[in-house]
């Protein structure tokens, strides 16, 4: 035996170079070598892909590394050629090879050359490539990232599902390694089964990465300056944005270098030279910040990414884990921030909606635990290790003070009769519901499902009206993770009463809850994004009374001058020259050369007077990147194009259209509209709502509905009103 540690520690200097073995390796390795069937949880940056590359350079045959990616796969072999000085020492068997190329591979192999072999599962289905490997010495079979193969995973394949039938036909009693970096117990399971390892010997290393420090912000219309000033006071450290429209990633990735922060974009629509161009300069250090789809990553070896950032919240908690996972894995901070507003986990529902039904109850329980892990005012870590099946000390734990939640904890309330309540009603309703039906009913709110249960009769319907669903949803994540209720996700989430919940109902005790946070108070303004920070109060009373002078001067309404948006935007960045007043919103060149000297004044004297600190970072400069658009609306509303005509030709509605026209318009530029209001309104009408505005203090659509009450539709007076502006102020 010690013979052998000493090969192993021997082997590893030789091929890699390091003295010693990480966490779990050395067992795993061990276990492999001796031909038994084993499985790996190892978290991202755990060093996973040493355990089956030591094994396999270390024995006779070949060993099948099956991968989902053929990026990864070529990252892998580049790797493992770099170690030695036979260039056949790996290949990748796949698609993407010519018939030389196929023919050199199956030479090495013969000759004894080639140690590992990585092919995708489709490739191993393959006749030719069956019959060839039946006749060689099969070391090994090891499955990376198998938690492709569970439909409880995050990137179910189809043709995982089939590996053990594949590896049978190559040949009797092959060992099978599985491995992966995240697997809830119920996938670990599926996983197992699957591959028909149920005799394997599992090894688990910790899921906590205790310098990762995890932070959830509402998302707001001002996500964008949000992150230009994050990434501004993480200047020079390098990051991943991750965002999930391919669109998104460009517009981001163009506002971020307007504003000064070397980034590049990454998704799977730019050419493969494109993606490995832009993907090197992030290895290089050439630009700081990549902003990407989830399709950068895999296999991204970059120890020094010290931010994460989540743009739009991931589809599951294993996706979280996963890209948050690219953060700090040298050891050194990490820092994961996540934006977050339910309206973003409704579009992931709406996504799903055509799936089959099987996928879309997988889909929205694995989503319902995003939400339960962003709104939770409770230690984060701890959430989420509970989610993979680990306990956590979030008082003494490593990495215990490392998220938000810890770091500015919230109050919390004695809740034992509660939890009393809780535990009755998912006891007294067999168990056959999920959180939603026992929130309704602990709240007495029917649904058709319990109805058809009778539920409403029972005795516990409605027994806690006193608090709302939020509380009772808060409640139900902390009691989950107390241990006193499970879930089972194989029945797509429905709650059921655990030992320690039975025992919690004879003996109740004390049980100290959290309230969770409410993301629900978005404030979103009507134009532009609204700026994410606080106005100085005293500036903008002082630049709204500037405003009525103003106003008053020149015969029109205040808001014809600056809009209140505009003036807030002011008050938050001190704009003191014409060129930052253009980067206010709603300030165009023209708005700014016509109203903009005053104010600018006004701000300037303010600034020197209270010795203010002006936040550089916070202008932010917009991209232009709807320029095009926005041109198109002016030439064409020029030639006096109908406007369902110029709607429908850039795929919009009249409303969408109109949201165009008013960026236009209320940023100083004028659109000549009267030929088609007069196609709406007759010239009685038009007086009446131009009388309205004159003597109006806000040009606000909603006061306008009220005062005319049902004569018009919003549309109608928003058309009036861009008429009414571009006339009077533009």
């Amino acid at each position: 035996m010690e013979l052998e540690e000493i090969d192993l520690h021997a082997s590893l200097k030789k091929y890699f170079g390091f003295s010693q073995f990480k966490g779990l390796q050395e067992d795993v390795i061990k276990n492999t070598l001796e031909g038994n069937n084993t499985f790996v949880i190892m978290p991202t940056g755990g060093g996973k892909s040493l355990c089956y590359q030591l094994p396999a350079l270390m024995q006779p045959g070949t060993a099948i590394i099956v991968s989902p990616l053929i990026a990864l796969m070529k990252n892998q072999v580049d790797a493992i050629r770099g170690i030695s000085s036979e260039n056949g020492v790996a290949h990748v068997l796949n698609s993407s090879l010519t018939k030389t190329e196929i023919r050199q591979v199956k030479e090495d192999i013969l000759n004894g050359i080639t140690k590992l072999l990585y092919v995708a599962p489709e490739s191993l289905t393959k006749d030719e490539y069956v019959e060839f490997l039946q006749a060689q010495t099969v070391s090994f079979v090891a499955v990376d990232e198998a938690h492709c193969i569970s439909e409880w995973g995050h990137d179910f394949r189809p043709e995982y599902r089939n590996l053990k039938n594949i590896v049978n036909r190559l040949g009797d009693n092959i060992p099978i390694i599985g491995l992966t970096a995240t697997a809830t117990p119920k996938v670990q399971e599926d996983i197992i089964k699957n591959l028909g390892i149920t005799d394997a010997k599992v090894f688990k290393a910790s899921f906590n990465r205790p310098n990762l420090y995890y932070e959830i912000q509402p998302k707001t219309a001002a996500v964008d300056s949000d992150i230009i000033r994050f990434v501004k006071q993480n200047a020079g450290k390098s990051g991943i944005i991750y965002c999930l429209s391919r669109k998104r990633v460009e517009e981001l990735a163009q506002v971020l270098q307007v504003n000064g922060v070397s980034a590049v974009p990454y998704h799977a629509g730019f050419d493969a030279k494109t993606r490995s161009k832009y993907q090197d300069m992030f290895l290089m250090e050439d630009v700081d910040v990549v902003v990407a789809t989830i399709a950068f990553g895999m296999g991204i070896d970059k120890p020094d990414v010290r931010f994460v950032i989540h743009h739009d919240i991931p589809k599951s908690i294993e996706s979280y884990y996963q890209e948050t996972g690219r953060a700090g894995r040298d050891g050194g901070e990490g820092h994961c921030l996540a934006f977050y507003a339910y309206k973003d986990i409704e579009k992931l529902e709406k996504f799903m909606s055509g799936k089959p039904v099987a996928e879309q109850e997988i889909g929205n329980a694995l989503l319902q635990e995003v939400v339960a892990y962003a709104e939770t005012s409770m230690s984060r870590r701890k959430f989420m290790l509970h989610y993979f099946g680990e306990e956590f000390d979030e008082i003494n734990g490593d990495g215990a003070k490392m998220d938000d939640n810890t770091r500015n904890p919230k109050a919390k309330e004695e809740a034992e009769g509660n939890v009393v309540k809780l535990i009755k009603v998912v006891k007294d309703t067999s168990e056959k519901f999920k959180s939603k039906e026992i929130v309704k009913t602990l709240t007495g709110k029917v649904n058709a499902l319990i109805s058809s249960h009778k539920t409403d009769t029972k005795e516990v319907f409605g027994s806690g009206a006193d608090h709302d669903k939020h509380y009772w949803m808060a409640l139900i994540r902390q009691v989950l993770v107390a241990g006193l209720l499970k879930k089972e996700i194989e029945q797509y989430g429905i709650l059921h009463v655990t030992p320690k919940g039975h025992e919690f109902l004879k003996k109740p005790h004390s049980f100290m809850m959290t309230k969770d946070h409410s993301y629900s108070g978005d404030k979103n303004v009507a134009f532009g994004a609204a700026s994410g920070g606080v106005s100085d109060e005293k500036l903008l009373k002082q630049l709204k009374d500037l405003r009525k002078a103003q106003a008053k001067k020149l015969g029109v309404p205040p808001f014809v001058v600056f809009q209140d948006p505009s003036l807030e935007d002011m008050a938050l960045k001190y704009p003191i020259s014409m060129d930052e007043l253009i980067n206010i919103h709603g300030v165009g060149e023209g708005k700014a050369k016509k109203y903009g000297k005053p104010f600018v004044a006004l701000i300037s004297t303010y600034v020197e007077e209270n010795e203010i600190i002006r936040p550089d970072d916070l202008v932010v400069k917009s991209t232009g990147a709807n320029s095009a658009l926005k041109l198109y609306i002016i030439q064409n509303v020029d030639r006096k194009l109908p406007l369902d005509d110029i709607a429908s030709a850039k795929g919009l509605n009249i409303s969408e259209l109109i949201k165009e026209m008013e960026q236009i318009v209320f940023s100083g530029t004028k659109l000549n509209l009267g030929y088609w209001v007069d196609e709406v309104l007759d010239e009685d009408q038009q007086d009446e709502i131009h009388e309205y505005f004159l003597e109006a203090e806000t040009d606000d659509i909603e006061d306008a509905l009220k005062e005319f009450d049902g004569d018009y539709e919003d549309e109608e007076l928003r058309l009036y009103r861009l008429k009414f502006i571009s006339e009077v102020a533009n």
